[in-house]
């Protein structure tokens, strides 16, 4: 698609910066967002000043904290950060309706149709920067590009707080033409380490060798030269337009879990959360899968496909009958997720469902209820006897209490 203006907005160290925020006595000091230094875990995000001792996202705690022993680690603040992410998110609806968030801090604008109407892009995101500023109190980097890829790139070239503009594909190959092939999207470690087999380590090497990149990673060869020649039809996918594929929801424990009573109230919380989700999109799934892993880092699956669900307890049924059939051993991890989703199910009507149908019928009325008020007030405001028992044991870890 020609003539396309993308934006492109990530928050700098969000959930640090957050923190920084509400608290401004840890302004300036190495602050590591995730699991504590005596605990399993990694880093979620940390502070640029933590990112000068070589701490980043995904790290190994244990491997933060021997980095940096002097940080300021803590636990994330998710409803803090929710809360911060919705004021944010709703500055960028009013440039565009053409949103795709890919996380609560990023998310890429297509403000093609609002030029007119608006200004510039330019002006646009000048706008986002200052209302992010004022009126949630972070920073945010900002790209403007002719593309998605072009819109990502400039985000990322003048942070934190920056502003970049990549306007034309001729610009683009211009910027990235000598840097390592991972500048494009696409090439993740892995894909680098087999280019680099072959010799291709820059986008100047993806262009003196197209054949060979074609010929080693087929269709994603064919995007990743396209890439390199500033070529990117990639479109925005607002989020009302994009297709859930599976939602899944995991938990790692801090000590291995030997307890499976303890396990089942586990799959309750974990079935709650992924059932607030699949409602809030209207959606059912045909496939349950349970994942574990073990002690020893062995992971395994067992998945049962049948009837579209959508209730959490029907998903924890399945799951907790998947659970007994497994192993016992101590686990380290414990999750559950949906596949095979669709928004319309049908049913073959029978004498005994119709029977059974005015009761299913007033349930249904109830969870529309339930989940209004989920909308409006929070997910946590309504919660059964047995959610709020296993939330309990999975805040206190008192697995030998059961």
């Amino acid at each position: 698609m020609v003539g396309r203006t993308i934006i492109h907005v990530d928050m700098d160290a969000f959930f640090a910066a957050v923190e920084v925020r509400d608290n401004p006595k840890l302004a300036g000091n190495p602050l590591i967002i995730g699991a504590l230094p005596n605990e399993r875990g990694v880093v979620s995000t940390c502070s640029y000043e933590a990112r000068k001792f070589g701490v980043r996202s995904a790290m190994s705690i244990k491997e933060a904290y021997r980095r940096c022993p002097d940080g300021i680690y803590m636990h994330p603040n998710m409803s803090k950060y929710r809360e911060a992410s919705k004021a944010v998110h709703k500055i960028w609806n009013d440039y565009t309706d053409a949103v795709e968030y890919i996380s609560l801090d990023e998310g890429y604008l297509d403000v093609t149709g609002s030029l007119q109407l608006i200004g510039s892009a330019h002006d646009m995101a000048v706008a986002i920067k200052a209302r992010t500023k004022s009126e949630v109190g972070l920073t945010c980097s900002v790209g403007v590009g002719y593309s998605m890829a072009a819109a990502k790139l400039g985000s990322e070239e003048k942070k934190p707080d920056g502003l970049f503009e990549i306007l034309t594909p001729e610009a683009f190959v211009d910027l990235i033409m000598d840097r390592n092939v991972r500048v494009l999207h696409g090439i993740g470690v892995k894909t680098a380490e087999k280019l680099a087999m072959a010799g291709v380590y820059t986008v100047r090497d993806i262009h003196k060798n197209h054949k060979l990149v074609v010929n080693m990673l087929d269709k994603n060869g064919i995007h990743i030269v396209n890439l390199a020649n500033g070529v990117d039809n990639r479109a925005v996918t607002p989020w009302y337009e994009s297709e859930a594929k599976s939602i899944g929801r995991e938990h790692t424990f801090q000590e291995d879990i030997s307890n499976f009573r303890y396990l089942e109230d586990v799959l309750v919380l974990l079935a709650r959360e992924l059932s607030i989700k699949l409602r809030f999109k209207k959606l059912y799934a045909f496939t349950i899968t349970l994942k574990i892993t073990y002690s020893n880092m062995k992971s395994i699956t067992r998945s049962k496909s049948g009837e579209a669900v959508n209730r959490a307890e029907g998903i924890y049924k399945i799951a907790a009958a998947l659970l007994n059939e497994i192993e016992e051993k101590p686990i380290r991890l414990i999750g559950i997720s949906l596949d095979n989703l669709t928004e319309k199910v049908e049913s073959q009507l029978t004498l005994e469902s119709l029977s059974g149908l005015a009761a299913e019928e007033r349930k249904e009325k109830l969870d529309d209820k339930l989940l209004a008020l989920q909308r409006k007030y929070g997910t946590n405001i309504i919660k059964s006897g047995i959610e709020l028992k296993a939330e309990n044991r999975l805040r206190t870890n008192d697995a030998e209490n059961i």
